[in-house]
């Protein structure tokens, strides 16, 4: 088997079989939505659509770009986009440098489409380090094109190649590689973390080159510095290993890098992931700031445990947890959720006080916005 692929089914074994979430929170919690005991508003009537990429979806959720370069990883792919099809959601797909390199596995991402049809946005994706290493429009078309994606995310993973034993680690040039392919690609670019925060440079510097999509991913879900901790332990790399998990949850909480990420971007599609686990864990992120809720861990898990269907029942609890939280605090829609009081727990404010936001004035800004304001596909330039 060709190591790309191999290192595929070991991702997929490892995020199965061990705990690989940060030991640290996502800070979401510290995001409080206020209950209101006479809500005024319908449970039944509760309108949580959203624009993405031309597409509206049913509810601001997607199953973010986890796996694809296997036969394993094809059956996981074509559950998800049925679930997500079915519902009215948004998925992307693992890193296609796989398929890329091998073009015999392409059929283990392509068959997102086949099984989730055309009426639902799905999202392609390479790696920041493939584009210093020669991946480029030609490269970035292929993955388009190869599942009829929507848009191309371009992963930052740097703390993952950082300790993974066959890591890429040259990152010089990534700002210059991402604008080209955003200038000429013809189709939205994502650019997104995994696992580990977007905060407010990174997001400046990303909006500085055009990038309007960002995918924060942060510190408090899945922690692939964890995940490649166990690869290195397996592989015999004590010191590797070692390494790894001093860094286990190294990154920015999910929360604040929604806040550092939409100070930064006031005008970006922000796409909150990293730790979401249930439909008020999205609530709380779309009323702080995100458009777009995304999840990952917990659909590959539910597939594990029950195929198909668990898929589906775990986006439909999430879609119901997210309408209750609307309806519990007086909010009709998503943008009225935007002008519901909320309070920000002592860590999070802390934080970004630190960080030169003062939460009063973030709060100030956000609310009243429009959730999905900045992700139509004409919105991806300057």
């Amino acid at each position: 088997m060709p190591a790309t692929p191999e290192r595929k089914l070991d991702h997929i074994r490892v995020v199965l079989d061990s705990p690989v979430e940060h030991e640290a929170s996502t800070l979401l919690e510290e995001v409080v939505l206020i209950h209101q005991a006479v809500p005024e508003t319908d449970l039944s009537s509760i309108d949580t659509r959203v624009g993405f990429l031309g597409y509206t979806l049913e509810a601001p959720l997607i199953v973010t770009g986890m796996t694809g370069g296997h036969e394993a990883a094809a059956k996981i792919n074509c559950a998800i986009a049925e679930a997500v099809a079915e519902l009215g959601l948004g998925m992307g797909v693992g890193s296609q440098r796989a398929a890329l390199e091998h073009p015999e596995l392409a059929e283990t991402y392509r068959v997102a489409r086949r099984c989730g049809g055309d009426g639902f946005p799905l999202i392609a994706n390479i790696g920041a380090p493939q584009l210093v290493k020669g991946y480029g429009l030609e490269e970035a078309r292929r993955a388009v094109e190869m599942i009829g994606a929507d848009a191309l995310a371009v992963h930052l993973n740097a703390a993952q190649e950082a300790f993974q034993p066959e890591g890429d680690t040259d990152y010089r040039g990534v700002l210059d590689a991402v604008e080209r392919l955003a200038e000429k690609l013809g189709v939205p670019v994502i650019v997104k973390e995994t696992g580990h925060g977007i905060g407010y440079e990174a997001a400046l510097a990303l909006r500085a080159r055009g990038i309007r999509f960002l995918d924060v991913s942060g510190a408090g879900g899945t922690s692939w510095v964890r995940v490649e901790e166990y690869r290195a332990l397996a592989k015999g790399d004590p010191v590797l290993a070692a390494s790894a998990a001093t860094y286990r949850s190294w990154g920015i909480p999910t929360a604040q890098a929604v806040a550092e990420a939409r100070w930064a971007a006031p005008d970006a599609c922000i796409i909150a992931s990293g730790g979401i686990r249930t439909g008020l864990d999205a609530a709380r992120a779309i009323a702080l700031g995100a458009d777009i809720a995304g999840t990952a861990l917990p659909a590959i898990r539910a597939y594990a445990e029950g195929g198909a269907d668990a898929v589906k029942k775990l986006l439909e609890t999430m879609i119901h947890e997210l309408r209750a939280a609307l309806f519990l605090t007086g909010a009709g829609s998503l943008g009225e959720l935007r002008t519901r009081p909320i309070q920000l727990g002592a860590a999070l404010a802390e934080r970004l006080r630190g960080r030169g936001i003062d939460p009063g004035l973030y709060l100030a800004a956000v609310k009243g916005t429009r959730p999905g304001a900045g992700c139509s596909p004409s919105s991806t330039r300057l």
